[in-house]
């Protein structure tokens, strides 16, 4: 959520910032109602002070004469109007509130203009494209085939969207998270923690899903939410919190499902992995000081690029253009990893930077020793990795002319030392 005050402040400036990703509306109002907030609060102090003043008057003035009442009935009117004048505060308050949740993040400076995923600009790119000498088949054909993914499976017992893993791919799904986890914690320094995969309607709210995202979720009939992933949990395990300055950074890994409705891919990726209403998936998320928040960003795309490379996998990094961005996001970096079977480059993990958008929502702070009042932490999340698109790219980069799959080196003591796939 935004700053309604710097906005308040600079309504033109935020304008501008927001206009860079097309999504100027609702700002208008947001900038009168705030106007009449500011308005309002100083009516306000105007009407306490006249109020003051007549109940000084009241008790300097003969209480049987005239003016003492004329002081009194000054003050009940003053009394009523500053009554009046807070309800109208509250309800603007409550409006500036509801628009505030849906205005989305402000692009960095440093993020490159454009208004679709065509304006994205490549950063770097690691390792070498993989040549075949027969002709490659997309990962459904390949996993159906080996007997490790069943489509029809899936559709029958849960619906489409849906897939079940049998065998070798799916002792392989389960590897890869545990192979990422032990990379994360073991190497990059985070705590690995196991939260809820059903989360309530106000950790929604705090990291951004609610209300913006919310025909996307798959809610309970008691308000309880499937989680979408699990940076809602791992965020939320500080909502309210005021965290100590020497307790940051903090680095948190988990392993969730994670339940998206996909209503935004509709007709998209009809066939295999790449888009379901189930998957798994290894999350980070930090929090830190604000002045820290860029070289976080960079270690984070540092650390999920390392899975990458350990499974010797070509991807390449991409700095998401200000229309691409994410609703929370102020600079998103995407790694896309190379897929033979489908000649495209496609993402694999999205990691963002959200600045303080997400703690104001979820009221994160940390006692900063230069500040007498707790700050706003800074929040980053990113995936390393989603689990399923990582099965995806293994079994059309290391797919064989005979059908079967090279199980990566990095992989093999997480599969009992299983070397092919077959």
């Amino acid at each position: 959520m935004l700053d309604i005050r710097e906005i308040g402040r600079d309504p033109e400036g935020f304008r501008q910032r927001l206009a860079r990703r097309g999504a100027v509306a609702g700002l208008d109002e947001i900038i009168e109602l705030d106007a009449r907030r500011r308005a309002l609060i100083q009516q306000g102090d105007a009407l306490r002070h006249a109020k003051s003043e007549a109940e000084k008057g009241m008790r300097t003035a003969d209480k049987a004469g005239a003016e003492f009442a004329a002081f009194r009935d000054q003050m009940r009117s003053v009394a009523a109007d500053i009554k009046r004048v807070a309800d109208e505060q509250k309800d603007v308050e409550a409006q500036l509130a509801e628009l505030a949740l849906v205005l989305p993040n402000v692009p960095d400076a440093a993020v490159p203009d454009g208004a679709s995923e065509a304006d994205n600009a490549v950063r770097r790119v690691w390792g070498e494209r993989p040549t075949f000498d027969f002709e490659v088949k997309p990962h459904w054909e390949l996993g159906e085939a080996l007997g490790g993914l069943d489509f029809a499976a899936g559709a029958k017992i849960s619906g489409a969207r849906f897939t079940v893993y049998r065998g070798a791919l799916a002792r392989m799904e389960r590897a890869l998270a545990a192979y990422m986890l032990d990379l994360h914690t073991s190497r990059h320094g985070y705590t690995e923690v196991l939260t809820p995969f059903l989360v309530n309607a106000d950790s929604m709210r705090g990291t951004g899903q609610f209300p913006k995202f919310r025909d996307d979720a798959f809610e309970t009939t008691d308000g309880l939410v499937l989680v979408p992933t699990a940076e809602v949990s791992l965020t939320n395990l500080h909502r309210d919190d005021i965290i100590e300055a020497e307790a940051l950074p903090i680095r948190y890994t988990g392993w969730t499902a994670c339940f998206r409705r996909e209503a935004g891919g509709y007709g998209r990726d009809t066939r295999g992995l790449i888009r379901q209403h189930q998957f798994q998936k290894v999350e980070l998320v930090h929090l830190v000081a604000p002045d820290a928040s860029e070289a976080a960003l960079e270690a984070l795309v540092g650390h999920a690029e390392a899975v990458l490379q350990g499974l010797g996998l070509h991807y390449r990094v991409v700095d998401l253009c200000a229309g691409d961005l994410g609703f929370g996001a102020a600079r998103t970096f995407d790694l896309e990893v190379w897929l033979p079977g489908q000649d495209a480059f496609r993402e694999i993990s999205s990691c963002s930077n959200c600045r303080d958008f997400q703690a104001r929502r979820a009221a994160i702070r940390y006692r900063a020793p230069d500040q007498k009042k707790p700050q706003l932490v800074h929040t980053l999340n990113g995936s390393g990795l989603a689990v399923g698109r990582t099965v995806v790219a293994i079994l059309e980069n290391y797919q064989r002319a005979d059908g079967s799959v090279v199980v990566p080196e990095a992989l093999r003591p997480y599969m009992g030392g299983l070397e092919i796939i077959a």
